[in-house]
């Protein structure tokens, strides 16, 4: 007898877990949740051509996939198709704090992009891409501190890629 109303109790554990996770799931479909990276492309621009002055560079490796991954299909240069011109990007670097010895002890990362997006028979709307990191620079762990910065420049190009494909969802093509 005790057997059975412990395996009710389990089975009516299980049942209400089930319920309460199809009620969650539901709520977050219904709110309009999205998993990060999966953008709405509007229809004008799921087909344009991707140009840089740095065909090779990583940023432009790093937009060109993201753009795969929104199913954007990436053309020749065309008239009637829309083109996404990344302009320039940088890396700047500000001091925050010093040491009491005068050396620096804290920098700021800059990392900006400006690009530029023209639709067939309008004229290029500019966009700017700002990722900002602060770094913290400790002059006994040089060879550590490199990597780490390697590794803040290649976090902050990535961050960079998804919010310009984040900014081509925006963009209203009416």
């Amino acid at each position: 007898m005790l057997k059975k109303s412990l395996s009710l109790s389990s089975f009516s554990l299980k049942a209400l877990g089930s319920a309460l996770l199809a009620l969650v799931i539901l709520t977050s479909a219904g709110c309009g949740f999205q998993l990060q990276r999966s953008y709405q492309i509007p229809p004008q621009l799921t087909t344009l051509h991707l140009s840089s002055q740095d065909e090779y560079s990583e940023l432009t490796r790093l937009v060109r996939e993201r753009l795969r991954l929104s199913n954007v299909a990436l053309v020749a240069s065309d008239k009637k198709v829309a083109d996404l011109r990344l302009i320039r990007d940088s890396l700047e670097r500000a001091t925050l704090s010093l040491y009491p010895t005068g050396n620096v002890a804290e920098y700021e990362l800059i990392y900006q992009v400006e690009f530029a997006v023209t639709l067939p028979g309008r004229d290029p709307g500019y966009y700017n891409v700002e990722i900002r990191r602060d770094y913290l620079d400790d002059p006994r762990t040089a060879l550590a501190k490199s990597r780490e910065m390697e590794l803040l420049t290649k976090e902050m190009r990535i961050q960079a890629a998804d919010r310009i494909v984040q900014t081509l969802s925006s963009i209203e093509v009416n």
